[in-house]
């Protein structure tokens, strides 16, 4: 098994939900008042039967016109056809943009190859238009198009990898843990972002359920520090893939 963190880097979103790119080498967060900061990492799993995309991006391009997503995957030393499984937590769009690329002013799935494994009422959540955390468009594009195996709730949805329904992050966010090849992934999504969640504990106002999201984090941590997971952390600033370690009720991240 092979891991990829696909770095789309770094922006800031205020309360309009756009994201602007930022360079913390260049740019001012005094400039920017009332937003966060966040940085973006899909992730890309090789196994001996899959090409796994671990959430999508943002879905911005580059300046010839192409997806970043696509390119850092051709960086990566695949080509974006080969992606057979894509793997969503959840469809916020900072997760989901790169589900979609528009050709021709008309959007149409990026991994057309691939099943996307997305739990079904997250996805109904999103048509609806109810948060402007979700954009409608990529999910009426991909509804008709897109290759989707919806899930309900947990389970397994193939040997090695299995999904949990944890609605902390998004009323109906999901988990995975990936265990094949003699290796073991966990991937928390919005639920265990960066490693810096784990170290100093708060209750997020921008989860659906912070107190939920909060205890759920502390969980996963100790499940990985005692079975060895290798943790994925999409929002991370400096370590994507880490080990967790606890001792002395104290979290330890190490890169991996």
């Amino acid at each position: 098994m092979e891991i990829f963190a696909l770095g789309e880097g770094s922006y800031s979103v205020d309360a309009t939900k756009k994201f602007i790119p930022f360079n913390p080498e260049t740019d001012s967060k005094r400039d920017r008042p009332g937003s966060l900061f966040i940085h973006v990492n899909p992730f890309l799993i090789k196994t001996n039967d899959d090409l796994i995309l671990l959430d999508a991006g943002l879905g911005y391009k580059d300046t010839r016109d192409e997806l970043l997503l696509h390119q850092h995957i051709r960086n990566a030393g695949f080509d974006p056809d080969d992606v057979t499984l894509v793997l969503m937590s959840h469809l916020h769009y900072d997760h989901s943009g790169g589900l979609v690329v528009e050709r021709n002013g008309k959007l149409e799935p990026s991994f057309p190859h691939a099943k996307h494994v997305i739990q079904r009422q997250e996805f109904e959540f999103g048509l609806t238009g109810k948060s402007s955390s979700y954009h409608t468009d990529i999910f009426e594009a991909l509804k008709d198009t897109a290759d989707i195996d919806f899930v309900d709730g947990d389970g397994e949805y193939k040997p090695g990898i299995k999904y949990e329904l944890s609605a902390g992050h998004s009323k109906f966010h999901q988990v995975f843990w990936i265990d094949i090849e003699g290796q073991k992934v966990f991937y928390g999504g919005d639920e265990l972002p960066e490693p810096e969640q784990l170290i100093r504990k708060f209750v997020a106002k921008y989860d659906y359920d912070g107190h939920r999201a909060a205890e759920l984090r502390i969980q996963y941590g100790k499940k990985a520090a005692a079975e060895g997971d290798i943790c994925l952390f999409y929002h991370a600033r400096a370590t994507a893939i880490g080990k967790v370690s606890y001792q002395d009720e104290q979290f330890v991240v190490t890169p991996v």
